[in-house]
């Protein structure tokens, strides 16, 4: 990516995150835990914004192994909750695009279970790319698209492990690749407070299916797009800011012929630093 490309991509991101963008939505899992709600709060928002060594989603780089500034907004009314998050991106002009949004939205119940109280999440995510057009790269469909998910978390084994599994499925995923399931699983724990900094130490496996159609990622042979990937790292917290070093790897073959992953080490292993700041 040239340098001329880089300062266009910056300049877009930065134009969205001003208008209203912070959040850590489906960014770079700099977790330290999952949201604990309080339902007896009436309403609550935040505004954050930070900056990440590249900008990976499930495994895969989103900024063409570059570094990117990511932000958004994040509001809730009891249980009710809604946002926006946007990132900096670069697929290489396949299709162009300089900034991801996300648009969520759902409930965050909970449940007294015998083993302890378990925090619930039911919502949906629109991905969206402004400017992007497909129709400059033949064949390559929408990159915009929805997802619904499910999940819980809970600390019932100790009260400083958190571990929660959440499932997403989308009736047509990135490029119109058809239904895609998606399933991660994540365990944080929380270490005794170092000086100024709360240290939390977790990680995440994913598994993610799609049908024939979706050959973007493993294969583009016609056969079922099936791979899994998994991250790990330390989150260093103090007050409102956070420093992240993450782990990131997927089991995908580089030779496979996916159009993304067999290609420039999208889905490589890497090391990822990431720092968010929220307010309030």
């Amino acid at each position: 990516m040239t340098v001329s490309r880089k300062l266009a991509s910056l300049g877009g991101a930065l134009g969205v995150l001003l208008v209203g963008t912070a959040g850590a939505m489906a960014d770079g899992y700099e977790v330290a835990a999952p949201v604990v709600v309080d339902e007896g709060r009436k309403f609550t928002y935040s505004f954050n914004i930070g900056a990440t060594s590249d900008y990976v989603f499930r495994g895969v780089s989103q900024t063409d192994n570059d570094p990117a500034i990511q932000g958004g907004v994040d509001v809730s009314w009891g249980i009710l909750y809604v946002g926006i998050w946007s990132s900096m991106v670069d697929f290489d002009d396949a299709p162009p695009a300089n900034a991801e949004v996300d648009w969520y939205g759902g409930i965050r119940p909970t449940w007294e279970s015998p083993f302890g109280k378990v925090n619930l999440d039911f919502g949906v995510i629109y991905y969206s790319y402004p400017g992007a057009n497909p129709s400059a790269v033949p064949g390559l469909g929408d990159p915009n698209f929805v997802e619904l998910k499910a999940g819980y978390s809970w600390s019932a084994l100790h009260p400083s492990l958190v571990t929660g599994t959440t499932v997403y499925w989308s009736p047509d995923y990135v490029f119109e690749t058809g239904s895609v399931w998606t399933i991660e699983t994540l365990a944080a724990w929380t270490l005794p407070k170092v000086s100024i900094f709360t240290p939390v130490v977790n990680g995440v496996l994913g598994w993610q299916k799609g049908d024939a159609k979706n050959g973007y990622f493993v294969n583009a042979n016609g056969t079922d797009d099936e791979y899994y990937y998994w991250n790990a790292g330390l989150n260093l917290a103090v007050e409102n800011i956070s420093f992240d070093f993450r782990y990131w790897d997927t089991n995908i073959n580089s030779d496979a012929g996916g159009l993304i992953c067999g290609r420039d080490n999208l889905c490589d292993e890497r090391f990822v630093f990431s720092a968010k700041v929220v307010v309030p």
